[in-house]
């Protein structure tokens, strides 16, 4: 019926979808459940009015029962008092009567179906707010705890799409390239002294060398 259409859309509904389009998962919650219970009272009403026309429609069947016994018991006493003509008539309104209880039993048994339907139906809607309300911290809960981690996944491919990662690695290996020039240049530069020390032994040998020559011919002339 219409006045549960609303209660049923609700629990037919993808609930993860919904909290994935909630801006206010706990707001969205609480009015889910103001709407349940908004259908609870539309449903309480419907029922009542249901049982109310089931009670009248049952007592006009007792009240044309009633009135079909009474025209048969006066049919009764008019044929034992010899008039036929009267009790006549009088069965006449019992027939009358008759056909209104057939259609009152009609009416009454749609009407108690209908209370049966909205009763179970009631019930339904019930069992079903009271799950509703159980779980309502958690649904907030849960839809808190997806909204922080799209927050943290957004913030992290955020992160890789401005190549921030690369572009530290990168910066390391810079600095590391950057050591070992540094590290070579402070190995040659820490070589230079050495190689003047040897060069300048051979030269001062050859000097010594060349000295000795000349003082060999030197004296060499002098002998002469």
């Amino acid at each position: 019926m219409s006045i549960f259409a609303r209660v049923t859309d609700i629990f037919k509904s993808n609930v993860n979808d919904m909290l994935d389009r909630m801006e206010d998962p706990e707001k969205m919650v609480k009015q889910m459940i103001i709407e349940m219970e908004e259908g609870l009272v539309k449903s309480t009403a419907a029922l009542a009015k249901a049982m109310a026309n089931e009670k009248d429609l049952r007592k006009q069947q007792e009240n044309a029962i009633a009135q079909s016994r009474a025209w048969e018991e006066k049919a009764t006493v008019a044929m034992k008092a010899g008039n036929a003509e009267l009790a006549k008539q009088a069965l006449s309104k019992k027939l009358v009567f008759d056909g209104q209880v057939k259609q009152y039993e009609s009416m009454v048994a749609q009407a108690s179906a209908t209370v049966s339907q909205l009763r179970g139906q009631l019930d339904t809607l019930k069992m079903k707010l009271d799950e509703a309300r159980m779980k309502q911290a958690t649904l907030v809960a849960r839809a808190q705890t997806a909204k922080t981690q799209k927050e943290f996944s957004s913030a992290m491919s955020g992160a890789t799409s401005q190549s921030a990662f690369a572009k530290f690695e990168k910066m390391e290996k810079k600095i590391e390239g950057m050591e070992a020039e540094a590290q070579a240049f402070g190995e040659l530069s820490g070589d230079l002294p050495e190689d003047d020390a040897f060069k300048t032994m051979e030269k001062d040998m050859a000097l010594e060398a060349e000295m000795a020559k000349l003082m060999e011919k030197m004296g060499g002339a002098g002998d002469a």
